[in-house]
């Protein structure tokens, strides 16, 4: 199991009236605190910032939340001024800067409470969200999350698309039953200790290739129905340690190949499924983790995971205007998630915003001994990841794109010159850079997913695999006839992969392994000569890649998150409405630089739209 304290980033919390607050909050508009008689969870120090740094930079009391214990101290020193004794207590709330705390400086530090007692809105909902009407007792988590279960229900079998070749999403292979189970126990924990983490109670939807002992772990794959794992995949571990509800697994293009998002799980031997995007149900969702991007476009849970090989998190993302970070190669555990080539697996969250993407992050950190590469990351994995979330982000910084990576789509030109335009129009300095010979064999450099796959699965099968499943081979899967009818070349093709192959290519010496280190050296090496703070460019295209843009976080290990920068029009002559990514790279481990710029990015343009066809339920 996981050894980093992200992984038990849970605070303690106690239940405490608060009493004598009312009367002095009704000199402002307070609306967000409890009457003297509410029993209102006051946090004690907790393992970690809950949400930093807007909702932790005020606290007073030193548990790192801004609770109602926050508020009964300034209170108390309502009217004091700098020469006050115990003004340093309180100091940090006068944030007028007029030396004397008033009912403003109470009411600027009530708005860092996550507490809200208006009405709740499911769609577009991010964490925050959630939480403040959770707190607030508007919502409940078993309320939030039969929400979710009636809107899959509703629409992800639907057609509401009335064209001919429109489809229904299919992002859901699996609901989980205990959903409603875990969600109560949620609430109750809210009520006997408080918002103990950012993901107490809320709905996450896994790619139906992480582990979990509660469904089937399908891999997309028809062979694989009765693939029910004892254990959780190490990322699923921690997010339930963090409250999480498990509340489905997310189709996926079986055993996570290509782009289609195709997959066979509970059908038909012969047949399978292919999931939609729902901005266009003619289009593919992309994949591999299709059915995760498809699920959160459309607000069918509140945040998604996938993995990531050669982009599997980040084409998802652009093609649903999403966000998803694909983190360096070593920040979170692959064990108990079905590998493709763990030489440039990842697993990651896919969020409809950089904020929710970072909460989902910090749960999944850690060092674990059943995935050696992650003692790579010791020492260099922050408290949260949400400290970096500062909408100035980009000033100062030097952010770099390579030319040829921009394309020639019209779509993707007329974006990239807007968000140039936006990078500079934050502060930044947009530095252009040649693309060299040497940086052009790290993104030439292919897939893993050829000579690992045969390998990497014999492990999974040897040590997840449920023992009752009976193709425990590439030759069983072909075998059993379940299985997307187009992979059967592609099956026996690595399952003619010999030992010396992989080694050739995947072993310490082999050449892929060193085309990666390779690529690594490289690129940072280029980022420190320019001092760039991270390369940006095109996730994509309209509904496909723009050429191997994918390839440089994964041929490099180094981490990557995409981030809406705009919509395609009709003047472009493409697909109309299409999203398109913005993708910031950075260094190893610097996961914080890169979900800071986005953010930033992101909060000076607001890109992301609803998909028109998945509103409210009537």
């Amino acid at each position: 199991m996981p050894t980093n304290s992200a992984f038990s980033r849970r605070s303690r919390l106690t239940v405490t009236a608060a009493t004598g607050l009312a009367s002095v909050l009704a000199l402002g508009t307070l609306a967000v605190v409890p009457t003297a008689t509410a029993a209102t969870p006051v946090a004690e120090p907790a393992a970690a910032a809950l949400l930093a740094p807007y909702y932790t930079d005020l606290d007073l009391t030193g548990d790192r939340q801004v609770t109602t214990a926050d508020l009964e101290l300034l209170a108390s020193h309502l009217g004091d001024t700098d020469a006050s004794t115990g003004w340093s207590a309180v100091a940090a709330a006068d944030t007028d800067g007029d030396k004397t705390i008033t009912a403003t400086d109470i009411a600027a530090l009530s708005q860092r409470m996550i507490y809200d007692d208006g009405d709740f809105e499911l769609i577009e909902a991010s964490t925050i969200d959630m939480q403040a009407a959770m707190n607030a007792g508007v919502l409940t988590s078993v309320e939030l999350t039969q929400d979710y279960i009636d809107r899959i229900a509703a629409y992800d079998k639907a057609t509401p698309d009335a064209s001919a070749v429109g489809r229904a999403l299919n992002s859901i292979i699996t609901v989980n039953k205990q959903a409603l189970t875990a969600a109560a126990a949620a609430d109750a924990e809210r009520a006997s200790k408080g918002m103990t983490s950012m993901l107490l109670g809320i709905p996450i939807a896994v790619k139906d290739n992480y582990d979990t002992k509660d469904m089937p772990t399908t891999g997309g794959c028809g062979c694989w129905d009765d693939n029910q794992t004892t254990t959780d995949a190490a990322m699923v571990a921690g997010l339930r340690n963090a409250g999480a509800v498990i509340l489905a697994k997310a189709s996926l293009d079986e055993f996570a190949f290509g782009f289609a998002s195709e997959f066979s799980s509970y059908q038909l031997a012969g047949t399978s499924t292919l999931v939609a995007s729902p901005y266009n149900l003619s289009r593919t969702a992309g994949g591999s983790s299709g059915g995760t991007g498809a699920s959160i476009a459309a607000n069918l849970a509140g945040i998604g995971f996938g993995t990531d090989t050669g982009g599997s998190i980040r084409i998802p993302s652009t093609y649903n205007q999403l966000v998803g970070i694909r983190p360096t190669v070593g920040l979170a555990s692959r064990d108990g998630i079905i590998p493709l080539a763990l030489s440039q697996d990842t697993g990651g969250p896919i969020a409809r915003s950089v904020t929710d993407a970072a909460v989902a992050l910090d749960a999944v950190t850690g060092v674990d001994a059943a995935d050696p590469v992650t003692s790579e990351q010791t020492g260099k994995v922050p408290e949260s990841y949400t400290s970096s979330l500062d909408p100035e982000a980009l000033k100062g910084k030097r952010i770099g794109y390579v030319t040829t990576m921009i394309g020639t789509n019209p779509t993707n030109v007329r974006l990239w010159n807007q968000a140039k335009a936006t990078l500079e129009a934050q502060g930044a300095t947009v530095v252009a850079v040649e693309q060299t010979p040497a940086f052009k064999r790290v993104l030439d450099e292919g897939s893993g997913s050829t000579n690992e796959f045969k390998h990497d699965l014999n492990e999974y099968i040897a040590n997840h695999l449920a023992p009752n499943v009976a193709a425990r081979s590439l030759q069983g899967i072909v075998d059993s006839g379940k299985y997307v009818p187009s992979r059967k070349s592609t099956y026996t093709g690595r399952d003619a992969i010999t030992e010396a192959q992989y080694q050739a290519w995947a072993g310490p010496t082999g050449t892929h392994t060193t085309q990666i280190a390779t690529g690594q050296a490289l690129v940072t090496k280029m980022m420190d000569d320019l001092a760039l703070d991270s390369l940006v460019y095109p996730s994509g295209t309209p509904y496909n890649t723009q050429s191997t843009n994918m390839r440089l976080s994964p041929n490099t290990g180094m981490p990557a998150i995409s981030v809406p920068m705009g919509q395609a029009i009709a003047a472009d002559n493409t697909i109309t409405g299409a999203g398109v990514n913005l993708e910031f790279l950075g260094r190893d481990y610097a996961e914080g630089t890169i979900i800071g710029l986005a953010y930033a990015f992101e909060q000076a343009t607001h890109y992301r739209t609803t998909p028109a066809l998945y509103g409210p339920l009537g």
